[in-house]
């Protein structure tokens, strides 16, 4: 009783555990900005990992203002999985293995703060023992659509409904709080019901019920039968979405050839091309990309990566490397487009580019940051899914919120030139396409709107983080 009572005069903290990737991080950061700068309480990431911090990841970690800290806990080791080892189990026994040293980590933190809050992301639920240990209200912080929050908490129902492979079902299924979700489009880790990636997600959704909270990055008016239904279930759902980063770059001249060639472009006349940080294809998909560009005779802005059949370890590939991703363009290709298109090494200041008076259309991944920075930008998309969830995100965009155009796969696995420049001149030539951007322009407004004083999702962060700080809320 007495150290409970130490415990409520100290000053109260906010932990999140993120997984590794950059993807789950970046969203968690932004919900972090808004906790310190709108309601002045300070946020601690901690971060288990198998390896040393990479570049990305402690260039931004250092970038965010002093209410942000963060700690690496020392790196496990995963060397006695198998080298095909899916994302799943490997998020999953990152965290599972790096529980030892994270307990001491809090208990270290707890010295000197309250700690009001663990925030993990989804494949954190193993945290929320410990957290039940010491006391610490635990949320999860779901990075990706409300859909798909729906379709993982019925994965345990549907588990136990279906006994045969979910991929041997023909009729897609009807799952509550979700649109009807084709059996292709399932999560990759949902495909091979005997695989350790698909064991991992059904125990991490088994668990989802024990937290005090799911933290969602998304809108009502994105996914509005979504959150009607997720509204009325258990655990709590907290609308904060959508997250995106809306600051500028650091160094605007790490692409200031870039941005110059943008500024000298019609207002919405280019189309974006780029697959995320993790996003790569074959050497033949590259080529069929590059003539579907040049065929399309649209002006594009390409990020291009060497094709991942012609890297060795091409998910360590660095843009340092001497390896130029231009040898492997089509022959003629960059003299062919000059002036029209722009292509541009491994990297690019997505967010940023997004926001450019000139971008009329993004040939995306589909994952939900690309995703939630188009809408809040008011640009249709053309869905090009690679793995993860992302199918069921491209369906979502294409086929129920239809502020996209999804493209088709041929019989050989490849998207060919032809479909290729056809939907990327029905994005910006089309009548349909001028519905399409009309939607997102819609969408973009009702993001604002979200993000207002307010808003929704301000009111979201704000309910939050006044119960984190232990200020009672007025019925």
């Amino acid at each position: 009783m007495e150290h409970q009572r130490e415990q409520e005069l100290l000053p109260p903290l906010v932990v999140m555990v993120s997984s590794p990737g950059m993807g789950h991080l970046i969203p968690m950061i932004e919900f972090a900005k808004r906790l310190t700068n709108r309601h002045n309480l300070p946020v601690t990431f901690i971060i288990p990992s198998d390896a040393p911090p990479s570049k990305a990841q402690t260039t931004l970690l250092s970038s965010l203002p002093p209410a942000i800290s963060h700690i690496f806990l020392p790196p496990v080791t995963l060397s006695d999985l198998p080298p095909n080892t899916k994302l799943d189990p490997l998020m999953t026994l990152t965290i599972l293995r790096s529980l030892p040293s994270l307990h001491q980590t809090l208990l270290s933190l707890m010295t000197s703060h309250r700690l009001s809050a663990l925030v993990v992301d989804l494949f954190g639920t193993d945290v929320f023992d410990l957290a039940a240990e010491l006391d610490i209200p635990s949320y999860i912080f779901f990075p990706t659509a409300a859909n798909n929050l729906s379709f993982g908490l019925y994965l345990p129902q549907l588990d136990q409904n279906i006994r045969s492979e979910f991929r041997d079902i023909s009729e897609p299924l009807n799952i509550p709080g979700c649109f009807a979700v084709q059996i292709k489009d399932f999560p990759d880790s949902a495909q091979d019901r005997t695989g350790e990636a698909y064991k991992c997600l059904l125990h991490q959704m088994k668990r989802y019920r024990m937290t005090h909270g799911i933290i969602e990055n998304s809108f009502f008016e994105l996914e509005p039968e979504a959150f009607m239904f997720l509204q009325k279930s258990e655990p709590v759902v907290y609308s904060v979405g959508p997250l995106v980063n809306q600051d500028t770059i650091n160094n605007e001249s790490e692409f200031e050839v870039g941005f110059k060639w943008l500024d000298e472009q019609p207002c919405r006349s280019v189309v974006f091309v780029c697959f995320g940080s993790g996003g790569t294809h074959t050497s033949a998909q590259t080529d069929e990309l590059a003539l579907g560009l040049e065929m399309s005779e649209q002006r594009f802005l390409w990020v291009l990566r060497c094709p991942k059949d012609k890297v060795e370890n091409d998910s360590n590939f660095i843009a340092s490397s001497n390896v130029d991703p231009f040898d492997f363009l089509p022959n003629g290709f960059v003299e062919r487009t000059k002036g029209r298109g722009l292509v541009v090494p491994y990297w690019a200041p997505q967010a940023q580019i997004l926001r450019h008076v000139s971008i009329g259309g993004f040939v995306s991944h589909c994952g939900w940051n690309s995703i939630l920075e188009s809408v809040v930008n008011g640009v249709p998309l053309i869905a090009w899914p690679l793995y993860a969830e992302q199918k069921m995100n491209a369906a979502l965009v294409s086929e129920e919120i239809k502020v996209g155009i999804r493209v088709n796969i041929g019989e050989d696995g490849l998207i060919e030139r032809e479909e290729i420049a056809s939907v990327v001149v029905r994005l910006m030539e089309s009548e349909e396409g001028k519905n399409l951007r009309s939607k997102v322009m819609d969408l973009k407004e009702a993001a604002a709107n979200a993000l207002k004083e307010n808003g929704a999702s301000t009111k979201g962060i704000c309910e939050l983080a006044l119960k984190w700080k232990g200020v009672t809320m007025p019925n």
